[in-house]
Order: C-alpha cells, then sequence, then structure tokens
C-alpha cells in the first residue's frame, strides 16, 4: 500500500534536519523576518511568554513592512482561551492576541480552531509553518521551553521542506477546511463586539474535518512526500499509514513518542512485527522526561500521577515482549536530561520510510485530535545517513533497557502518586483516562 502511495517528488537538497530548539527557532525567525508572500502557522499553542512574544512582534514586522504579505496563524481555541494547567488566575493566550492586533500598525487575524466542543474531547494537534515556499515541520508549539529560550528546553524533531508543491497543498488545506469554516473564529476581536461560533457549527465541525485531505500534483516514483491528516477513528489515513508502516517492514522499525500508551490496533501490529522475527526501536521519555511530571520535591497536584500511569503501560508492554527484549529484538530506550523534556513523534521503516508528525500515537491522537504529518519516501537512499545521524542524536541521553523490572513498579511511587492511581485502579477509570489524556 504504502510503495503505492503517490507523494510530492523531492529532490534530495530539497530536506533539511534542524537537529535542535535553537535551529529551529533561528530558521522560524529568518524564514519570517525574509518572507515576501505568505506565512502560515498551524500549532496547538502561541504562549505569553517571551518565546511568543518574539514571534508575535516578528510577525508584526514583516506585516508592517510588507501589507500585502498573507499571514494566517491558527491555533486551539480552547487552549488559548484558558490558562495554564495548575496556574490560577492565567487569562488566556487570546487577551495578548487582542492587545498586540490593536496596538499593531498593520493588524492580522488569529484564528481559534474548535475541533470539538469541549477542550478534553479533542484539539487542533495540526502542525506546521508554512513560510512562502518552504514548510518547516514539528511537533512543537510555540513557548519558552520549546524554544529553548532560557536554559530549560522541551526536544522536539525539526525538519524543513523547500516545495512549492508541499506549501501550497498545506495552505490550500487551511483554507478550504479551517480558514473558511463558520466554526473558526478570529482570537482578535474586541471584547465589546467580540462573535463566538454558533455551537451547533462547532458540533459539526468535526464531521466536516473528517471528510479533509490534503490535495497535490502526485507522483509515485522517486523521492517524495506525502502530506496525511487525521480525525476520528474512522477513515483516518494518517492513523492507516501508521499501522501499515509496521506491517510492511522488512527489517525493522525506529520509533519515538513522549510516553507510552499506543492504541491496541498500533500494539496489535507492533507484536506482530515482532512475532515475525523482525526489530524494534522505541525512543521513550522517562517519565521525569514527562511534561506533566511533578518532583517529589514540589507540590503534587492530580495531572502529576500522568507521567506514572504512562510509565505502567511501557512496564506491561515490555514484560509481555521480555521475550523480544532478550533476544535483541526489541530495544527500548529511555529519554532523559536533568530538568529537559522529551516531545519527539515519528517512525522509520527500513531507513527507507519516514513518518515526521505531530501525532502522540495513542489513542487520544487517533480517536479525539486533528492531526497530520508527512512521510518521506526515500526511494534513491539519499537521506539514509542524515536520518540516521538524526537517530544518534536522539539516542545520546538514553538509557537502554534489559528487563521490565527496571521500570518501576506502583508500590515505589511517591505516597500521593501511589493514592490517586490506586484509586483509579479501584473506580476502573485507568482505560478512560488513557484514551482522553
Amino acid at each position: 500500500m504504502l510503495d503505492k502511495l503517490g507523494g510530492i517528488a523531492l529532490q534530495a537538497e530539497s530536506l533539511k534536519w534542524l537537529l535542535d530548539p535553537i535551529q529551529f527557532k533561528t530558521e522560524l525567525l529568518s524564514r519570517i523576518a525574509n518572507a515576501k508572500k505568505a506565512i502560515y502557522i498551524a500549532a496547538l499553542y502561541l504562549e505569553d511568554d517571551e518565546a511568543g512574544r518574539e514571534v508575535l512582534n516578528a510577525l508584526l514586522a514583516v506585516k508592517a513592512a510588507n501589507p500585502e504579505i498573507n499571514i494566517v496563524v491558527l491555533v486551539d481555541y480552547h487552549r488559548a482561551r484558558r490558562g495554564l494547567i495548575g496556574h490560577k488566575g492565567d487569562s488566556g493566550n487570546y487577551i495578548m492576541y487582542r492587545k498586540a492586533m490593536a496596538e499593531a500598525e498593520v493588524p492580522f487575524d488569529i484564528l481559534g480552531v474548535p475541533v470539538k466542543s469541549r477542550e478534553f474531547m479533542g484539539v487542533l494537534h495540526l502542525k506546521g509553518f508554512i513560510i512562502d515556499d518552504a514548510v518547516i515541520f514539528s511537533g512543537a508549539s510555540i513557548n519558552n521551553i520549546y524554544f529553548q529560550q532560557f536554559e530549560k528546553y522541551r526536544f522536539d524533531r525539526y525538519h524543513l521542506i523547500e516545495s512549492a508543491e508541499l506549501a501550497r497543498s498545506m495552505t490550500a488545506f487551511i483554507h478550504q477546511y479551517l480558514v473558511s469554516d463558520p466554526a473558526v473564529c478570529s482570537l482578535t476581536q474586541d471584547s465589546s463586539s467580540e462573535q463566538c461560533p454558533e455551537k451547533n457549527d462547532i458540533r459539526t465541525f468535526k464531521t466536516r474535518l473528517g471528510r479533509s485531505k490534503y490535495e497535490f500534483e502526485s507522483t509515485r516514483i522517486g523521492n517524495r512526500v506525502t502530506p496525511l491528516v487525521g480525525l476520528g477513528r474512522k477513515k483516518n489515513k494518517l492513523n492507516e499509514v501508521v499501522v501499515k508502516l509496521v506491517d510492511e517492514s522488512q527489517e525493522s522499525l525506529f520509533i519515538c513518542t513522549p510516553y507510552f500508551n499506543p492504541p491496541n490496533a498500533l500494539v496489535r501490529a507492533l507484536t506482530r512485527h515482532l512475532r515475525n522475527g523482525k526489530s524494534i526501536d522505541i525512543v521513550v521519555g522517562d517519565k521525569t522526561a514527562n511534561d506533566f511530571y511533578i518532583p517529589p520535591e514540589k507540590e503534587f497536584s492530580t495531572i502529576g500521577a500522568l507521567p506514572y500511569m504512562y510509565e505502567q503501560s511501557l512496564r506491561k508492554f515490555v514484560k509481555r515482549q521480555q521475550w523480544a527484549v532478550e533476544n535483541g529484538q526489541l530495544r527500548i530506550h529511555l529519554w532523559k536530561n536533568g530538568i529537559n523534556s522529551y516531545h519527539l513523534k515519528g517512525i522509520s521503516a527500513d531507513g527507507k520510510k519516514h513518518l515526521i508528525t505531530g501525532s502522540n500515537l495513542n489513542p487520544r491522537a487517533w480517536a479525539l485530535d486533528l492531526e497530520n504529518g508527512l512521510l518521506l519516501h526515500d526511494e534513491s537512499g539519499a537521506w539514509k545517513a542524515n536520518f540516521e545521524a538524526e537517530q544518534e542524536l536522539i539516542l545520546t541521553h538514553t538509557e537502554k533497557l534489559f528487563h521490565y523490572s527496571q521500570i518501576e513498579t506502583l508500590q515505589k511511587y511517591p505516597v500521593p502518586v501511589k493514592k490517586i492511581m490506586t484509586r483509579i485502579k479501584r473506580l476502573k477509570a485507568d482505560f478512560l483516562l488513557r484514551r482522553i489524556l
């Protein structure tokens, strides 16, 4: 199926790797400053912090210098209108957007996309920084930690693709299915005249998005990139390609995910892969490298139990596949680097097909969120060495597991965590929580 999947033709030199948050930030700001025709940004959020304001000011500066340039910024509607989890009194990022545009010499809209009627039911997890004829693709959103604005960083993947057709396809998708939809509204409206989307428009939005797809001039030969999008369990092309990557792999897989909580269909595919004698490398964040990890010395809140739930999911999988660990087929690498966090996603199959995506490869991503990804077909082998170099970099701060017993059990967790997880288990709520968090 994957060999017959059409894509946009790419020259070998059209793909470049940005290997850390600093390179990512530098390239993004440089591209914004030198943009001539259009800038489209899709991210979960653009935060009201130093990095977020730096990007926003860069966009305002290029718009003031060239009012004809088309700038579209898309963020999740619900995420923009609330404060950070665990932070009381935060008024939401849209306040910054509104204030900035009210003072701007030449304003532009920042649009809120309400994928579902409530944030816990699904968010805009679409990714892409499209600037003129280039696309910077990363799972990162825009804030201090993703840009390593100070000492702390959140590690992600960052790829630059020079392709006018890919840029055109991704911007056309944004216009057709997002900008023009009645459920999508401006987050920069004045409070006195603000018009929010109708509830019925939001309720039916998921149906319209479920039919969405990228349109592009396609080829089935040579090096190419296939843009993919998916929402919901049915007819989700992105989810289908993930399973096919596993099933059609002939030798090996290299998988990155921030935490281990794969959908059942993916677990079955991984198990089949191992049973057929093939190998898998999984690079997953240690619980301390999770976005929601709370160090024992800090005040605990309920959301802090989430990294421990994911760790138990990993322990359960490794225990079942311990035979594959022992014979060298399954290699689990735990990523940990001080106070920094891990946010990498994607799959490489046989060093020939590479999915770069913002999808967490979990039940929520597969059923609730609007996700996208780019499948790179390396028919000529021109990108093989670069992807291998990227993988070596990813493995730099990892520890390889040799036995499932290296992963802590519930009994060794801090008392508040143990208490919450015991209660969740008693109420049999862990299945539901893993689907929505």
